[in-house]
């Protein structure tokens, strides 16, 4: 067995050619199983191109995280709380398995920010030192993203040193790197029309996204035994970054779904906005993810614990919807809450114990 592969490869790129050759010369014709491991998916994706050593030679498996439905299992909790929990810990099992069952989030927080050693704590800056040990620009650049940042412009301005910003060119490259080993996800705007240069980032594992967000800059304070600060810290904008972070998970759920709820065409869920955010649509159900023919549903994600979806909330969607380009008189309105809707808001709702049905067997 060979872990950190990519990492291996990096420091002596002749590696590969001397594993080809010990395989096809030694090992090959003997009762052997060689394990190759990394975390770079893009990079071990690679070692199976017809252009290297390793061509046809091995099989590629790709092991996923636990989905939020495995996680909820795993930690016997309800929906809505499941769905929490993933967001925090990004369905890792070294995670998850230090997750009492039953436990809420805050309690879980409050145990794992008190441990130093925890695997809430640790994992973050391992899995970055791994991904990547000689990318300094791509690690600020991903630090900005996991703060909140967005946009290309609001990238470059958060990572300005004094007056002077980050380079356009270098923060291209370091945006094309992270791309490239899927760690940044982009998002562009779903409709008929297509807007590829409205581009927004954003952290593509939870776990991850939720460490830049909070434990990578609250480590000192777990250092000197003020973890009590970290969560207050969390605590203060818990319900704000849920509601952000929980967006791609619901948009993956309702891609799952969509037959069951009546919209069989749909292949992509994803959201609107125009370059000025105003109006940001949450939620766009398309019979194609880039130039739609049809937009089957445009919905609304309202993820609060104490407040259900209202008749406000439902104006603010009908007002918003009339900008999505394609958007006609068929189509239909969808409200996403973890609360459920008031009497008077008329249109359909999924909670937590649907969206999380989408990773049932």
């Amino acid at each position: 067995m060979v872990d950190e592969l990519p990492w291996l490869l990096e420091a002596d790129p002749t590696l590969e050619g001397t594993l080809q050759t010990a395989w096809d010369t030694a090992l090959a014709g003997k009762p052997v199983l060689l394990v190759l491991i990394g975390s770079d998916l893009a990079m071990m994706e690679r070692l199976d191109d017809y252009r290297r050593p390793f061509h046809q030679r091995g099989t590629v498996m790709v092991l996923p995280p636990l989905s939020p439905a495995e996680v909820g299992t795993m930690l016997g909790l309800p929906a809505a709380e499941a769905i929490d929990a993933y967001l925090v810990t990004g369905g890792l099992p070294l995670i998850c398995q230090e997750w009492l069952p039953g436990q809420s989030v805050d309690d879980f927080l409050g145990a794992s920010l008190a441990d130093p050693t925890s695997a809430m704590l640790v994992s973050g800056e391992r899995s970055l030192a791994a991904e990547f040990p000689a990318f300094v620009q791509a690690r600020t650049v991903l630090a900005a993203i996991g703060n909140g940042e967005r946009t290309w412009s609001g990238i470059r301005s958060a990572m300005s040193s004094g007056a002077e910003p980050m380079a356009a060119s270098s923060l291209t490259n370091a945006l094309r790197l992270l791309e490239a080993k899927r760690v940044v996800a982009v998002d562009t705007p779903l409709s008929a029309k297509p807007a590829e240069k409205d581009r927004r980032y954003r952290i593509a594992d939870p776990y991850l996204r939720f460490y830049l967000a909070y434990l990578a800059a609250g480590l000192p304070l777990v250092e000197r035994g003020r973890a009590d600060l970290l969560l207050r810290r969390v605590q203060r904008s818990w319900s704000a970054w849920r509601g952000r972070a929980v967006e791609p998970v619901i948009r993956e759920a309702l891609l799952r779904i969509a037959p069951d709820l009546g919209w069989p065409e749909v292949e992509a869920v994803g959201g609107w906005w125009n370059r000025q955010n105003n109006p940001e649509v949450d939620l766009v159900g398309a019979d194609r993810p880039s130039a739609a023919n049809r937009i089957l549903f445009t919905g609304s994600i309202k993820w609060q614990t104490a407040k259900p979806f209202d008749r406000h909330d439902h104006a603010a969607l009908v007002r918003g919807m009339a900008a999505v380009p394609g958007v006609d008189p068929a189509t239909e309105l969808i409200a996403v809450t973890r609360s459920g809707l008031t009497p008077d808001a008329p249109l359909r709702s999924v909670g937590p114990d649907e969206l999380l049905a989408a990773w049932q067997p």
